[in-house]
């Protein structure tokens, strides 16, 4: 059965999208088994993909699977998905989610991660997203809710992340995304080498 890992925010902006895929594509690297969902119905990531394959003439039978959903039906969808030959599931849900489908897609996650910047208006977002998820851990026990700092400046202390997030009611991942632009320059085909720590760590999770 494989492992569903969604990332979810209140907003967008907050780097759901370029952490779904530098944890898709670091799992693929690994030697795992992995199907990216992506439900914002601009599809970057889709239109990505095509991009890629046509400048590289890559083969995209050696990638990990990318699937285009919505909110909606992602739920039934990974319904379907369940039975593929895969290890992990991720989901990049689309900003601005309802609260019934944030709901409905924690319900059928194993790990929700909310990644944030420590800026005031990431981190009031991030507070209530968390806040947001907890009907969902009522209903669905085994739910586990991580934070991923993300976009960090490279002089900020760890004692200075966890001071600002201390409050929240989730797990905070102690490796981070730091703010540099190799991580918004991603791709769905190579993997960037620096966010193995990141990977690892959620791994360890589930």
């Amino acid at each position: 059965m494989p492992k569903i890992i969604s990332f979810i925010s209140r907003k967008g902006g907050t780097g759901k999208t370029t952490n779904a895929i530098n944890l898709a594509s670091m799992l693929h690297s690994l030697g795992y088994k992995v199907m990216l969902v992506e439900t914002d119905t601009n599809y970057t990531l889709n239109t990505l993909r095509k991009m890629e394959l046509f400048k590289t003439g890559a083969n995209d039978k050696n990638m990990f699977q990318l699937i285009a959903s919505e909110d909606h039906i992602v739920a039934d969808d990974i319904q379907t998905y369940l039975n593929s030959n895969v290890d992990y599931i991720i989901l990049d849900t689309a900003g601005k989610t309802t609260d019934v489908f944030i709901k409905t897609i924690c319900i059928h996650s194993n790990l929700v991660i909310v990644p944030t910047s420590l800026s005031q208006n990431d981190l009031l977002v991030t507070y209530q997203t968390v806040e947001d998820l907890k009907p969902a851990r009522e209903l669905n026990k085994k739910l586990k809710i991580a934070v991923l700092p993300n976009r960090i400046h490279g002089s900020t202390k760890s004692k200075t992340i966890s001071a600002s997030l201390e409050e929240l009611d989730a797990v905070l991942l102690t490796n981070f995304v730091p703010a540099k632009n190799m991580y918004a320059q991603f791709s769905t085909i190579m993997p960037e080498k620096d966010y193995l720590g990141i990977t690892k760590e959620i791994v360890n999770l589930l």
